[in-house]
């Protein structure tokens, strides 16, 4: 069977959600080859195991901490080359977010071979793995394959299940050279993100999001008690993140984050196209709007015509209630 190379996306070990669920997809196309890299990279093994990785890959080097991406294009490079010349290779797998994005993008560049972004789903094909994705605001959507050289494609996040399935995950050493552009970026500083408590937006099961019918940065507690009560992150409209209600970070759209959750809840949110484009391949879309008429109940799967400062409270009450 032909092998599938999987990106690991992981904090000093602590492989990242994305990653298994990228491993599950890798398994219906041929058996998954992980390429850990960085600090940590061997305390990854056991749980890529865990999830399917026939072989884990380890490089740690400084040049993956000191300098941006090149470094960890360099690496993936020397990993496709060395699987590709052992025997068949299926596709390189890498999750979709914006670094993500960069590293396959260069590897494909390099290898002469197509890429498809933001898959939210992967089977094989006759000619080679097909993938599904959302195109034009989420409003069509297309099964491609990629025709020349070894498809690199970057799959979104929640797009596959974690799934467990033991294999042999063999450790080995990569051997990586870093070319003459690896040291051309030079990380001089970082600033550790404010932890919340609460999941990533782009790896969240459930996100609720609010927008401008929150009516203020004042009243943004009740979609954050809301979520808290779920386990969600919390998503804002472009409207409510330009009126200086809730960060840029947390925004859901076609200029902010794009998500994919399993449940989806949208309050005091109209629906215009550009938010749809980042939200539309939720599995489950819940909204409440005291407008009947808002274009956000033309897509979700269940919808509440009301106040949101009368129905999210009480829902928030009654999640808290049943939980305990």
């Amino acid at each position: 069977m032909a092998e599938v190379l999987v990106y690991v996306d992981h904090v000093d070990g602590a492989v990242r959600k994305p990653t298994l669920e990228l491993l599950t997809l890798a398994r219906r196309i041929g058996e998954p080859v992980a390429v850990a890299l960085g600090a940590g990279a061997a305390d990854t093994a056991a749980v890529l195991a865990e999830h399917g990785a026939v072989k884990v890959l380890t490089a740690d080097a400084p040049e993956f901490a000191e300098y941006l991406v090149v470094p960890k294009v360099d690496a993936l490079q020397a990993a496709y080359d060395s699987v590709s010349a052992a025997g068949s290779l299926a596709a390189v797998l890498v999750p979709s977010s914006a670094e993500g994005k960069e590293i396959a993008a260069r590897l494909a560049v390099r290898i002469g071979s197509g890429i498809i972004t933001d898959a939210v789903d992967l089977e094989a094909g006759d000619e080679g793995p097909v993938a599904t994705q959302a195109a034009f605001a989420a409003s069509f959507t297309t099964k491609s394959r990629v025709s020349k050289g070894t498809p690199v494609i970057t799959v979104k996040p929640n797009s596959a299940p974690v799934e467990a399935a033991a294999a042999a995950g063999t450790v080995e050493a990569l051997a990586v050279t870093f070319g003459a552009l690896a040291t051309g970026t030079k990380v001089v500083s970082r600033t550790p993100r404010e932890s919340t408590g609460r999941p990533e937006l782009t790896e969240a099961a459930i996100v609720v999001s609010g927008g401008r019918g929150v009516n203020g940065a004042e009243n943004f507690h009740l979609i954050e008690e809301l979520a808290d009560s779920l386990g969600a992150a919390v998503g804002a409209s472009r409207a409510a993140v330009d009126a200086g209600w809730y960060p840029h970070t947390n925004q859901v759209g076609q200029t902010g984050k794009s998500v994919s959750p399993q449940l989806y809840i949208a309050s005091g949110i109209s629906g215009a196209i550009q938010h749809r484009a980042g939200m539309q391949t939720s599995k489950t879309i819940v909204a409440i709007n005291k407008d009947a008429e808002a274009p956000i109940f033309d897509l979700v799967d269940y919808g509440v015509v009301g106040d949101l400062f009368e129905v999210v409270p009480q829902l928030t009450g009654e999640i808290k209630a049943r939980k305990g």
